[in-house]
């Protein structure tokens, strides 16, 4: 894919001051502290309901924080919201791409939607499927593409305008081993090629430990420990695996979080990769 390594303005790639967001009486993200540097994969890690999605919510503008402040790519996220949104790339866990449309036609719409001039469109809509090894399947029917392929359409779409920061919610859920591998190859791509910066969630401890150079475990809205993956084991003592980590730090076993509504959104979204 043919970008250039972008701008760094400042010396964090996304910096958060006590960013908090409540809803009524409840504190869904506590006074959140962070520092991403560029070019990092940082995971962001937590039970169901520990804040996780509302924290990337509020990075990429889509909810505003009650109190505190974030800057995005040097771009404060109040203030200058469409600076922030214009470089940035973000893949929910909702589906994105239309299935009635072929692969192309969907980065169509997306180069569309993102302003990019007319001119460079084909050269951005090729260097991108290449890059995410879609080529062959371009002018195939988008429900007809497997959970991985779909994925990797969907992180094209976000790419597309060329953004210095990928917000990624839960991207591998649902997708098979193979499938799961093929997007981490990808993701550190990225970061090695272009320098991008990713924040990641997850709940796969082997995505965590394969991709994040650095990441951060909530809990009732609040950060409880930041450190890179090998350092958070030593921690714990000889032998201790990430999974010990996200229980020791996150109040409790992963298998045991969430609740039903939690539970049937992953399934739906299972399905609809699968």
């Amino acid at each position: 894919m043919n970008t250039s390594t972008p701008d760094l303005p400042t010396e964090f790639a996304i910096k958060t001051q006590a960013l908090t967001r409540q809803f009524g009486s409840l504190t869904a993200v506590d006074c959140i502290e962070l520092r991403i540097p560029h070019g990092d994969i940082f995971g962001l890690l937590g039970a169901n309901g520990a804040g996780k999605s509302t924290v990337i919510k509020m990075l990429t503008t889509l909810l505003s924080p009650t109190s505190g402040s974030a800057e995005v790519g040097g771009y404060d996220i109040i203030k200058s919201p469409g600076d922030v949104r214009r470089n940035i790339g973000y893949v929910s866990q909702l589906l994105s791409a239309d299935g009635a449309l072929t692969g192309y036609e969907n980065l169509q719409l997306s180069a569309r939607l993102y302003g990019i001039d007319r001119a460079a469109r084909s050269t951005r809509i090729r260097d991108a499927l290449d890059f995410m090894g879609l080529s062959d399947s371009a002018g195939k029917l988008v429900k007809t593409y497997s959970g991985g392929m779909i994925r990797r359409l969907e992180l094209a779409q976000a790419m597309l305008h060329h953004p210095a920061i990928l917000f990624l919610d839960e991207p591998t859920i649902g997708l098979d081993p193979v499938a799961r591998h093929t997007v981490w190859d990808r993701l550190l791509e990225l970061r090695r090629d272009f320098g991008i910066t990713v924040l990641i969630t997850t709940h796969d401890m082997e995505e965590a430990e394969t991709l994040c150079d650095e990441l951060a475990i909530l809990h009732a809205g609040r950060i409880s420990v930041v450190g890179k993956p090998a350092a958070l084991r030593a921690g714990l003592g000889d032998g201790a695996t990430l999974d010990d980590v996200f229980a020791h730090y996150a109040g409790g076993s992963i298998h045991e979080s969430g609740s039903f509504s939690d539970i049937a959104q992953t399934r739906r979204t299972a399905h609809r990769l699968g």
